[in-house]
């Protein structure tokens, strides 16, 4: 009878972990654009509203992580980049089973001062947004057009696990082809990093 309860769990923890994992196809708009979510200056921030006439940058993140942690630098840069190429851009912790400790409000404030965020970081308290993009890692990022709609999704680069030894910058790439108004090749890549942490 143990048995069989311990495998009902294991059976439960795999249906669930494989109900987040339908990631948005290529060609698809943002999803609940005009919902709004806290970021840490204390605004209200809509998708939509960050988009600009250039597109939106969206990465899942954390304060945690190691991969996140690792690719600190790579972050900035790319934080950086979108600005210079007039791209919104948008942080998002969806770490809601951390919500009352090392992924809590204060301590994402903490950590985006820290990082110097020049981008809003949101809190996704319920892990709606990543569950309607199907987001399941981070960091992990997706990148829609002047349209809203998506053209790159996956990871920053091909070493996440070691940024410094990466050799293709796939996040970069996708929005230069995306301004030069190609596809971007590869359009989607397997984001490496740690499982976001839903209720």
């Amino acid at each position: 009878m143990k048995k069989m309860k311990i495998f009902a769990t294991c059976i439960a923890l795999t249906l669930s972990a494989t109900a987040f994992a339908q990631s948005i196809d290529i060609g698809a708009e943002i999803p609940m654009g005009n919902e709004r979510f806290a970021s840490v200056d204390k605004k209200q921030v809509s998708l939509n509203s960050a988009k600009t006439s250039n597109g939106l940058l969206v990465m899942f993140s954390c304060n945690t992580c190691p991969y996140v942690i690792k690719s600190q630098a790579r972050t900035k840069e790319m934080i950086d980049y979108a600005k210079k190429m007039n791209i919104g851009m948008v942080i998002v912790n969806s770490n809601a089973a951390q919500r009352d400790g090392a992924d809590s409000h204060e301590a994402m404030s903490r950590y985006a001062k820290k990082q110097g965020y020049a981008a809003p970081y949101i809190a996704d308290d319920q892990a709606k947004l990543a569950d309607a993009f199907g987001a399941v890692r981070t960091p992990e990022v997706f990148l829609f057009d002047a349209n809203g709609r998506l053209v790159y999704k996956g990871a920053m680069e091909d070493n996440p696990s070691d940024p410094g030894a990466s050799t293709q910058m796939f996040l970069k790439s996708a929005i230069d082809h995306m301004l030069a108004g190609t596809l971007p090749d590869p359009a989607t890549t397997k984001s490496i990093g740690c499982t976001i942490k839903r209720l």
